[in-house]
């Protein structure tokens, strides 16, 4: 089994910034080789998709709601994936959750999410 913990959410003035960290344990063996991906969900909307990278970090893709100003990166040694947040807006305000799956269109694991609130 994989456990995802996602942390290094918070309150936020817009034009502020965050660092998102995810963080894999126990089996993880399980996820050599997936890709990682964020995914955020305001209140009375759907999730949606926010960014996503690959395993060895060559390939990433991001919502055009946050395309110059997320930056998705990883640290395989460390099972950790990381959403740099610059120039926050109070529409980023959400849950932000990471996720590990086969391809950036496939995810199986699922972490339980870190608030984002951005006042303004």
């Amino acid at each position: 089994q994989v456990q995802l913990a996602e942390s290094g959410g918070g309150l936020v003035q817009a034009g502020g910034s965050l660092r998102l960290s995810c963080v894999a344990s126990g089996r993880t063996s399980s996820i050599v080789g997936l890709s990682w991906g964020w995914f955020r969900q305001a209140p009375g909307k759907e999730r949606e998709f926010v960014s996503a990278i690959d395993w060895r970090g060559a390939a990433t893709q991001y919502a055009a709601s946050g395309k110059g100003r997320f930056t998705i990166s990883r640290d395989n040694a460390k099972n950790t994936v990381y959403l740099q947040m610059n120039s926050l807006k109070p529409e980023d305000t959400a849950v932000y959750s990471c996720a590990a799956g086969s391809t950036f269109a496939t995810f199986k694991y699922w972490g339980q999410g870190t608030q984002v609130t951005v006042s303004s």
